[in-house]
């Protein structure tokens, strides 16, 4: 007698309907996961935000004065001290660190290369050396400073492209090479613009070139504002390519992305950003650098770069109030407490890279 096998066989509708099933509840889960960790960040922002315009010596301030005056309905003291100094100073610090951390995890996703963020290849200091110019000779000229930052950008990138291109395409590891070689000549030509400016300009100067926001005003926050909106609009428009051709120059093609527009515009996006922050708020480095790795473990490569517009935020603003308040340090600028946080990572990405990954 012939027994029959009972047992069920999943046909291939049943497999693929299964498979879809559980790709769409990974989608939702990410999903929930982002939504999660934006959530927390706002709230986190929020209260950064509080602590820079409490923390920033307004005891004198009436406490039912703080919250009109950082709207600017209140006059005098409040004014000054609230509107006119504290709320500035906070915006600057977000409305930057979000710059900076969208323009190194464009660069990120963009090159493949962890290190190859603006502040890292030079391109922060292209920036630094433009707006240096015009802000020690030509202080009095209108958005002089930003304008010369995204120029002094633009020139540099277009030097480290040309400089990294190896049989008709770009060398993510020579160009980390030729931006840091090309960093130190812009810092070689701004330290001699230090050298022949006037002792007030110089004072100035090297507090801003160590990255700052204790000199922001409302004119450099509608920049930052207007720049951070341009940005990330384009980011937005630029991420599904950024995705195709995170697989693959090749394959992107074959998705039908057009890799050398893609790239030739990322690569000119995070130079705006990154020149623009700069421009107003000094090159305060290495935000770009820890905003795209911290953003990529939380939520996924794919949707990192906007994510990493927040954790930068958080990292400069939070970095600012402890730069006011912190016990035995205070006050130092900005620049100096990231730098203290980005540098060890810094040494410990480059001692993680493989042995065959390097020139």
């Amino acid at each position: 007698m012939t027994i029959l096998d009972t047992r069920t066989v999943p046909d291939k509708t049943t497999t693929r309907a299964a498979i879809k099933e559980r790709l769409r509840s990974a989608h939702r889960a990410k999903t929930r996961r982002t939504a999660l960790t934006v959530t927390t960040l706002v709230m986190v922002l929020v209260g950064l935000l509080v602590a820079s315009v409490l923390l920033g010596g307004v005891g004198r301030v009436d406490p039912a004065d703080v919250l009109p005056a950082a709207f600017g309905l209140r006059t005098g003291l409040a004014d000054y001290m609230i509107f006119q100094i504290r709320v500035p100073r906070a915006l600057a610090a977000l409305l930057s660190g979000a710059l900076f951390g969208l323009s190194g995890a464009i660069y990120q996703r963009l090159i493949r290369n962890p290190l190859a963020t603006p502040d890292i290849i030079g391109i922060s200091a292209g920036a630094g050396a433009g707006a240096t110019t015009v802000f020690l000779f030509a202080p009095a000229l209108a958005f002089g400073a930003p304008v010369a930052a995204i120029l002094g950008s633009f020139v540099l990138l277009a030097i480290i492209h040309a400089l990294s291109l190896r049989r008709g395409g770009v060398d993510t590891y020579r160009l980390v090479l030729v931006g840091i070689g090309m960093s130190a000549i812009c810092i070689a030509y701004t330290n001699y613009l230090l050298t022949v400016a006037d002792k007030h300009s110089l004072a100035v100067a090297m507090r801003w070139l160590i990255g700052s926001v204790s000199a922001a005003d409302w004119d450099g926050v509608t920049v930052l504002a207007v720049g951070a909106v341009a940005c990330g609009i384009c980011a937005l428009l630029l991420n599904r390519s950024l995705g195709s051709m995170s697989l693959g120059d090749e394959l992107a093609t074959g998705l039908g992305t057009s890799v050398s527009r893609t790239r030739l515009a990322a690569l000119l996006l995070g130079a705006a950003a990154a020149a623009l922050a700069t421009s107003i708020v000094g090159p305060i480095g290495f935000v770009s650098l820890i905003s795209g790795p911290i953003a990529v473990r939380l939520v996924g490569a794919d949707r990192a770069v906007g994510l990493s517009a927040l954790i930068g935020a958080a990292i400069v603003l939070g970095a600012d109030v402890l730069a006011q308040n912190a016990p035995l340090i205070s006050p130092v600028p900005t620049g100096a407490l990231t730098a203290l946080l980005g540098a060890p990572y810094f040494v410990w990405l480059i001692l993680r890279r493989r042995p065959e990954a390097t020139l």
